[in-house]
């Protein structure tokens, strides 16, 4: 039968009442007479947080301090990395682990990384990923996107590489750059992304810096291909600035075309960024989903890996203040980055996967805001932390 765990006195999201919770095989269960009792004094519980875009492989965490001297620009940043990540030894096994150790400690039990596959690199990005992923398969789970960093089409080869990472399954999610911006052909792109896609029957999750109406145009031509593909609900656009800074007709046509064709959008709310339309999506039935994006990285110092905080970076970015507010931004760190990734049996109920992060705080917004000490960290009903 499996040793059955106690959560006693915990509060789970959206009851707003202390519950017991109870836990066998890795999964919630009605309860029984347990063998363990665990007692979360009263903290809120919420389900594993979930980081639906960032970018492992590029990380520096644990290693001697960088200064960065990418310029400013996209494409600055993108040839920073490709000249200096060897310099400083990216990527590094050693280095994902330790950042996947620190995520999971701090609530996180599910990701989704964008790893850079290039001529230059090979795959090795993606062999460093998943050696660390199984180092802790464990505490977290993490899904890999074969990402053209440096360009699909411009970057002859990289479309090679990516089939090959899917085919032997070090990858299993189809990435993909701005097709305008960086590839400079957006039908090809597409024909190749979700080309890809139907031959591995994996899903897609591209990211699109570009802005205004060129942005909200390839927005479009991603929705058309999703509903031409048939791939509903297996599509995510990661930051879509163009839906925060395009005038309020055409950004609320985009909405709801993302809302029918169950294309997620996953933001990051990172530094002066333009953000998707909390509300408004909501209000469609739009997915959000949130992300770190980089994390102590040749890109960018900045990146905590706590999704908890960067819940609280959205919904302060947004302007929320109400709870209910707040709990918007929640969620996209929560149940929209598991639909997704597809993940299901997510939450807090009888049979679902038992991932959770108790924090402390009278409301769940008190814990967003707070962000404090995690009470307790379960994955798969095993305590990864404290």
């Amino acid at each position: 039968m499996g040793e059955l765990t106690l959560l006693r006195d915990g509060n789970p999201w959206g009851t707003g009442t202390p519950t017991d919770l109870y836990i066998r095989n890795g999964r919630f269960v009605a309860a029984g007479e347990p063998d363990r009792v665990i007692d979360l004094a009263g903290a809120q519980v919420f389900p594993g947080l979930i980081d639906a875009h960032c970018h492992l492989d590029k990380t520096l965490w644990g290693a001697r301090w960088v200064p960065n001297t990418a310029g400013p620009r996209l494409a600055d940043k993108i040839d920073y990395v490709r000249r200096r990540g060897v310099e400083f030894g990216v990527p590094s096994a050693d280095r994902v682990a330790a950042l996947l150790r620190h995520m999971s400690s701090r609530g996180t039990t599910r990701v989704r990384t964008h790893t850079d596959v290039a001529p230059h690199l090979g795959l090795d990005g993606c062999h460093a990923v998943r050696e660390a992923a199984e180092q802790v398969a464990d505490r977290i789970t993490v899904q890999q996107a074969a990402f053209p960093q440096f360009g699909l089409l411009t970057n002859p080869g990289t479309l090679e590489l990516m089939d090959r990472a899917l085919r032997t399954g070090l990858a299993q999610v189809v990435g993909g750059i701005d097709p305008a911006g960086v590839d400079r052909d957006p039908v090809r792109h597409l024909d190749a992304v979700f080309g890809l896609a139907t031959t591995h029957a994996a899903p897609v999750d591209l990211h699109l810096h570009d802005r205004g109406t060129l942005g909200a145009w390839q927005l479009e031509l991603i929705i058309e291909r999703t509903r031409a593909t048939g791939m509903h609900g297996r599509v995510t656009v990661g930051h879509a600035y163009a839906l925060g800074d395009v005038e309020p007709a055409r950004q609320a046509d985009l909405v709801a075309g993302l809302a029918e064709a169950g294309i997620s959008i996953a933001t990051c709310a990172a530094h002066s960024d333009p953000l998707p339309p909390l509300h408004a999506m909501g209000a469609a039935g739009a997915n959000l989903a949130a992300g770190s994006d980089g994390i102590r990285d040749l890109w960018s110092p900045y990146g905590d890996g706590d999704m908890l905080t960067r819940a609280r970076q959205l919904a302060y970015r947004a302007d929320c203040h109400a709870d209910d507010e707040i709990e918007v931004a929640l969620r996209a760190a929560t149940f929209g980055g598991a639909i997704a990734l597809g993940h299901s049996g997510y939450g807090l109920r009888e049979g679902d996967v038992a991932d959770l992060v108790a924090v402390p705080g009278a409301t769940a917004a008190e814990s967003v805001v707070t962000c404090g000490e995690r009470a307790l960290v379960m994955h798969a009903g095993k305590v990864v932390a404290p």
